[in-house]
């Protein structure tokens, strides 16, 4: 006997394919991240990441412009202070981060901007798209008939057709003009992309002179007191920060004097009553050491410029001059300080440092009041910026001051841990209160000081930055290239003419815009209007349906 298998009555099982993917490898993965950095959408989150992280610039005191203010955050916040130090926000345009993306979005423009170059000169040199088999479905469409007795054949309506988009700055170009069916296609809107480039290459613009400022430029402080003379020199600042590039060399050799300093305040209206109104600096400027000295003004948002290198006026304020004699009856200092204000009236701070004093160096600090006036608890304020009654109040201590350990110390500033106080308010000889003209005698027969007269001091700006004007020239052509990608539209026609059978030329024609255009059914409108004019026809005898129209019907 034979035996047989029965048949496999189950239904064969579905075999999964498995798709093994090629393997990416370094090669791969630079050109993928190549391509992700210079997309356009990671260009415009760099520009605003660049926005945003220039935020903390204005929200922190910044370093290079006032190293005074970050020593006075970092002593008054003892536990964030050395956090945000530690995260670059004192210095927030020199900082890695800041670096890192400036540098990410200067080859991203880059990378953005070459390959569309080079897509814009080839599209500038080919033709326009073959005409579409069917011209109705285009978004504007629209049929003109010319009749039989016109003499117009399908060529010659071809022919005139180029004519009118010609002048009206359309590139066309003819097809088939010999045959039953000839046709045209014309293309505008070429300054759309155009513009793009232009803003793009702007902006690539902008950032290299920036960088150029930045690497060349430098930019520094200084305090000039009435009657005193600043020459351009690196030991003349009070705080000089040099560009990574700079060479002292290119300093513009000029000098200033400051003749006088007039603050004009508001004495005529109640709410801003006391409010200064005017800043005004007279000056006498020398170009060179062989020039001749000019008279020159100088206000606030009113620079001078030598050369390349502007000068500002950025603060102002009272310098009490003052002459300190030793015990040993020698002048140990004698001239302006500058005091520092606090308030709208000025009420000032005042920092004296004699460490040339004998047998003991000496040091003062405490106030100026442009016009003092005890209140009802006996305490001296000032009421009014002017000087209408200048009042110095000090305390006086001796010691050694810490000036010759060669360690950098604030101006502005008096470490009395290792001094022994003279004056004060508390202690048997109380403190110091000198008006102008007026003496006093230290305790102890540690010399004495005297109030001899007060003047006035402006705080200056200087800066050079080379490539502000390019900044300027690629800010506006980044403008007029934004507006003109904005307000032109790339557009296209086509126009198709055929022989009736009656004689009659048929003339249909359409219109396609590259990208969102809401001024595209008025530009149908107007081409429409001009082949009517071109060819003399009755509206009864043409056809424009737009978009719209079609969509109602």
């Amino acid at each position: 006997m034979t035996t047989t298998t029965p048949p496999n009555t189950e239904p064969p099982q579905e075999q999964t394919a498995t798709v093994t993917l090629p393997a990416l490898g370094a090669k791969g993965m630079l050109r993928w991240a190549w391509t992700q950095l210079t997309s356009m959408r990671t260009a415009l989150f760099l520009l605003l990441l660049l926005a945003v992280a220039a935020v903390p610039g204005s929200l922190f005191p910044q370093r290079p412009v006032n190293a005074a203010a970050v020593t006075r955050y970092l002593k008054d916040n003892p536990g964030v202070g050395p956090m945000v130090d530690a995260l670059q926000l004192f210095d927030v345009y020199t900082s890695v981060w800041f670096s890192a993306i400036y540098l990410l979005l200067f080859i991203s423009l880059i990378g953005c901007v070459l390959p569309r170059a080079r897509a814009h000169f080839k599209a500038l040199r080919s033709s326009p798209p073959r005409t579409p088999r069917r011209l109705s479905r285009l978004p504007e469409y629209g049929t003109l008939v010319l009749p039989a007795d016109a003499g117009t054949s399908a060529a010659a309506a071809i022919s005139d057709a180029a004519g009118v988009l010609k002048k009206r700055g359309y590139r066309v170009e003819v097809r088939d003009a010999d045959g039953d069916r000839p046709s045209l296609g014309a293309e505008r809107g070429f300054l759309k992309e155009a513009g793009n480039l232009l803003f793009h290459t702007s902006l690539i613009g902008v950032l290299v002179c920036v960088a150029i400022g930045g690497m060349f430029g430098y930019r520094g402080q200084k305090i000039i007191v009435e009657g005193d003379s600043f020459i351009n020199t690196l030991v003349s600042y009070d705080a000089f920060t040099p560009g990574t590039n700079f060479n002292p060399a290119w300093l513009e050799p000029f000098g200033v004097t400051l003749d006088k300093f007039e603050v004009r305040f508001d004495r005529e209206s109640t709410k801003q009553f006391g409010q200064p109104i005017d800043f005004t600096a007279a000056l006498t400027t020398r170009d060179g050491a062989d020039a001749p000295p000019r008279q020159q003004i100088l206000k606030v948002n009113d620079p001078l410029y030598f050369g390349e290198t502007g000068m500002f006026l950025v603060g102002n304020g009272y310098a009490p001059v003052v002459t300190v004699k030793d015990g040993t009856g020698k002048t140990a200092f004698s001239g302006p300080v500058v005091s520092v204000p606090s308030d709208g009236v000025y009420t000032s701070s005042v920092v004296i440092k004699v460490p040339d004093a004998a047998p003991s160096q000496l040091g003062f600090v405490g106030f100026f009041l442009p016009s003092a006036i005890k209140n009802d608890q006996g305490v001296s304020y000032s009421f009014d910026p002017d000087p209408l009654n200048p009042q110095l109040s000090l305390n006086s201590y001796y010691g050694d001051l810490g000036l010759d350990t060669g360690v950098p110390q604030n101006v502005y500033v008096l470490d009395v841990k290792k001094l022994t106080q003279l004056n004060g308010r508390d202690l048997p000889a109380g403190g110091i209160t000198l008006a102008p003209g007026a003496t006093y005698t230290l305790p102890d027969g540690k010399g004495s000081i005297s109030f001899d007269g007060l003047k006035r001091y402006i705080g200056l700006d200087v800066r050079s930055t080379p490539g502000q004007a390019g900044v300027l020239v690629f800010s506006l052509l980044a403008v007029a290239g934004l507006i003109t990608s904005l307000y032109v539209n790339r557009r296209r026609v086509w126009v198709r003419t055929g022989t009736h059978e009656d004689g009659r030329t048929m003339v249909e024609y359409g219109l396609l815009a590259r990208g969102e255009d809401h001024r595209l059914a008025g530009e149908a409108a107007a081409i429409h209007e001009l082949l009517t004019r071109q060819w003399q026809l009755a509206s009864d005898t043409s056809d424009f349906l737009s978009s719209t129209t079609r969509k109602d019907q």
